[in-house]
């Protein structure tokens, strides 16, 4: 959890939030199909419904106050790979910093699926 602190109150923002918030981010952009997790007995990778997207992504509250991310996702068979990483990362820095005012010191994304 991170504390932000003003002269007007006090704000305190979970990783659940920030999870949800870069899961939105995410599947906005083009070429991503959606958020996947694995199913619990280690079989394949399972697409994720949109209410339940936070289950992809691993937020991480650092010590300096910034967060850090892993977003797992599937991608539409046959973009570019490295071009829809950097955009989900520009796109997630930005709605997070935009939402919360919390800076995104990384994000990790791992393609995990293409499906197609």
């Amino acid at each position: 959890m991170v504390t932000l602190r003003n002269n007007s109150g006090t704000i305190s923002i979970t990783s659940e939030v920030f999870a949800n918030l870069a899961g939105d981010a995410a599947t906005s952009c083009f070429g991503v199909k959606g958020m996947v997790t694995c199913s619990r007995d280690g079989g394949p990778w399972q697409l994720l419904r949109r209410e339940s997207m936070s289950k992809g992504v691993v937020a991480h509250m650092n010590d300096d106050e910034t967060v850090s991310l892993e977003l797992h996702i599937g991608v539409d068979q046959g973009v570019n790979i490295s071009a829809v990483c950097r955009s989900i990362i520009k796109e997630v820095k930005y709605k997070l910093d935009k939402a919360t005012g919390v800076p995104v010191k990384s994000v990790d994304v791992y393609i995990d699926t293409i499906i197609g």
